[in-house]
């Protein structure tokens, strides 16, 4: 990480947030309706694409 720029590194924590997975309050609220996350990522899968 060292040789990143800040520029890159607020992306690619960006992206660490939004792979977070659905609250669990919101689970409950919806009665197990909403259970996945459409943004999910798989760090194998799926590359990021920050430079």
């Amino acid at each position: 990480m060292s040789k990143k720029t800040s520029g890159v590194k607020i992306r690619l924590e960006k992206q660490r947030k939004q792979n977070s997975s659905v609250p669990t309050w919101v689970i409950v609220r919806t009665n197990r309706q909403v259970r996945t996350h459409p943004k999910r990522r798989a760090w194998r899968r799926t590359k990021l694409k920050v430079k």
